[in-house]
């Protein structure tokens, strides 16, 4: 598939004659590992509120500057894993979306001005082509977690030299609208074909941060009653495609 172009109107996913070439997210174990990282992810704030509790508790009445260093290092890597575990339960237990009609571009507006100082010490730029008057159904907040992480994952698949991300989109005769986020950087491997959607993966020592960005994007998408694949050829360019319900 080619992509959109500006004003096209897609076809549906049913119609694709490529699908083979396409990673399709596999919801039955993408369920089973939410199951499994909502159950760690319980049992292990537990034990780490008590070590940041009790670093900060000691770190009050510690004047020795080495020890206090220490403390303050032990408090550091405690909220870097409280943080993990966030992105663990935002996978595994996603709040229950806020639907409202807004319009894709005013969002997309406001993440690619969030990222404007990371997209530009990468030396990407990112090149929309959005109906100003197209509107989707959607939480921005997570329509927003969405956009953020694909572009994200776009940074980095460009990196170390940059160059363009190409975000599209175009409503379809069926009451949706399809939405393609797209880098010209280096493609999917088999193994990261395999495991593209998995929480706890990452291809990033191949150049793409995957992590938990797509299997956030998968639940997001799929809580707000879309669909989400990617086609990446090692060689490139990779194109993530949404298909989502529009109001």
């Amino acid at each position: 598939m080619s992509g959109l172009e500006p004003g096209a109107v897609p076809a549906t996913s049913n119609s694709r004659a490529d699908s083979d070439d396409w990673i399709i997210p596999d919801a039955a174990r993408l369920e089973s590992l939410a199951e499994f990282a909502a159950g760690a992810g319980h049992e292990i704030n537990n034990p780490l509120a008590t070590i940041i509790g009790r670093a900060q508790q000691l770190l009050k009445d510690e004047r020795d500057p080495q020890r206090r260093q220490m403390l303050q290092s032990i408090g550091a890597q405690a909220y870097r894993i409280r943080d993990m575990i966030g992105d663990t339960m935002l996978f595994a237990r996603p709040p229950k979306p806020e639907l409202q009609s807004i319009h894709l571009s005013t969002v997309t507006e406001s993440v690619l001005s969030k990222l404007a100082e990371q997209l530009g010490q990468s030396n990407c730029q990112v090149v929309t082509s959005i109906p100003a008057d197209l509107l989707l159904r959607a939480d921005p907040v997570q329509l927003s977690i969405v956009i953020s992480e694909l572009v994200r994952n776009g940074r980095h698949a460009l990196q170390p030299d940059g160059g363009p991300i190409q975000i599209r989109a175009a409503s379809d005769t069926c009451g949706n609208s399809r939405i393609e986020v797209e880098d010209h950087g280096v493609g999917f491997t088999e193994t990261e074909r395999i495991h593209a959607f998995d929480p706890f993966f990452s291809g990033r020592q191949a150049g793409r941060g995957l992590g938990f960005g797509l299997p956030k994007c998968w639940q997001i998408v799929r809580q707000h009653g879309g669909q989400i694949e990617i086609k990446s050829p090692p060689e490139g360019p990779t194109i993530v495609e949404m298909l989502w319900p529009s109001p």
